[in-house]
């Protein structure tokens, strides 16, 4: 199979699959899970944090998706919240602390999964992780990375073979470590798809504005920028 079939097919053999998953999200009336309530047509969005987590790649996404659901009113488009292995107080980077709204295993369906970057070496070891990532990645609409995020990704889906980026200090690393992956540099984002990746930290902002342009629409991800003050920077 040529490189381009490979990318066209990823993650995609079991499409009826998901079909029927995302079926099985479009609730004929608001379903309640914890402390959200989940609509029709709803994208639920699941942001995975761990250890040692970069703080803004896993705030800025979740910023950008509340704060675009929020400028919808009550027909907000997004329910996005934050994923750990476990229930208990997640230590991100500079000791910041973050309690997840849900664990790996008691989260409702996703229809996108992003995984935060951060010092990721720890983590790609976690095989409970790893095995949660890849079933992850054979259910949902899309998978996303902010910065080292693509490292756990890569090494719980070892079939992954596409164009992505990551912080421009760890590209050598993931060239290395994974050199099926076609690394790109000098863009804030790569989108193969149902696989999309971004660069580090403030890059994960510029990605999630792409998300919410490509699952709503261009002008609610420009009036999410100018809410937040924020200069979208787009790929050239």
């Amino acid at each position: 199979m040529s490189p381009a079939a490979s990318r066209t097919s990823l993650l995609t053999s079991q499409a009826s699959g998901r079909a029927k998953a995302r079926r099985c999200l479009l609730r004929n009336a608001p379903s309640n899970i914890g402390r959200f309530v989940f609509l029709e047509n709803q994208v639920n969005i699941g942001i995975y944090i761990y250890p040692e987590a970069e703080v803004l790649d896993f705030s800025g996404p979740f910023e950008v998706f509340s704060t675009a659901s929020r400028l919808c009113g009550a027909e907000a488009p997004f329910s996005v919240y934050l994923i750990a292995e476990n229930s208990e107080a997640v230590p991100a980077r500079g000791g910041y602390k973050v309690l997840p709204d849900y664990s790996i295993k008691d989260h409702p369906p996703l229809d996108v999964l992003i995984i935060s970057g951060g010092v990721h070496t720890s983590e790609m070891k976690n095989k409970t992780v790893a095995n949660w990532i890849e079933r992850q990645a054979e259910s949902v609409e899309l998978m996303a990375t902010v910065c080292t995020g693509v490292f756990l990704l890569a090494n719980a889906v070892q079939s992954l073979s596409c164009k992505v980026t990551t912080h421009w200090e760890d590209i050598p690393e993931l060239r290395r470590l994974f050199g099926q992956l076609d690394v790109l540099e000098g863009v804030r984002w790569v989108d193969e798809g149902s696989i999309v990746s971004s660069g580090g930290i403030s890059a994960g902002i510029d990605m999630s504005l792409h998300l919410v342009s490509r699952l709503h629409s261009d002008e609610l991800a420009e009036k999410t920028a100018r809410q937040m003050e924020f200069t979208w920077t787009k790929n050239v």
